[in-house]
Parts: structure tokens; sequence; C-alpha cells
């Protein structure tokens, strides 16, 4: 997404680039204006992770009890958090960067 701010770049190109629909870049466009989406700092570099797509029963989905959703676990090194399904994606952003992994 932040490769969409640079100026001369296009939403459409850089879609394209990343086999990506320009809508969701669009959209992510728009969360990151509004602040709902946290972007790294302009010295950073974007990394993409590869995804391995394969045939495995999924392991279902550790429960939060009170809310019925997924717990949702970040892991930074040795240390794991693990937080409620319903936790914001705000706060969730605010301990990722307190772990050291966002700018």
């Amino acid at each position: 997404m932040a490769e969409t701010l640079v100026p001369g770049a296009t939403v459409n190109d850089v879609a394209r680039k990343y086999d990506l629909r320009p809508n969701h870049l669009s959209a992510w466009r728009r969360m990151a204006k509004n602040g709902d989406l946290v972007l790294p700092a302009p010295e950073a570099e974007a990394d993409f992770a590869p995804l391995v797509v394969f045939d495995v029963e999924p392991t279902p989905p550790i429960e939060d009890t009170e809310a019925g959703l997924p717990a949702i676990e970040i892991m930074a090194g040795a240390v794991a958090v693990r937080l409620d399904g319903a936790t914001s994606a705000g706060r969730i952003a605010e301990i990722v960067r307190a772990l050291g992994g966002g700018a």
C-alpha cells in the first residue's frame, strides 16, 4: 500500500506488480488516511511474506471463551501475546509497535 503513495505511482500499477485487486489497495489507502491502518516508517522497506498453499487439515482456531471469536496470538521472538478475538485493530497495532514490530 505504501508504494501507491510514491510520486508517479498508480494504484493500478502497484496492484498489477503484486497481483492484487486495485480496489483492495484503494480501500487500504482509505484506511490509512483515516488512521485505521498503520504504515511502515517511510525509510523502512516493505516486504511481502511468501504465501504457501497446500492440502492439510487446518487446526481449529483457539476460541476465546467469552466472545466465541478466535483468539489472536502475536509472536515476537521469545515473547507470545495472546489477545481476545474482539481486540481492535488499533490496539493490536499498538502492541505490535511496542514489541518492536512496527514503526
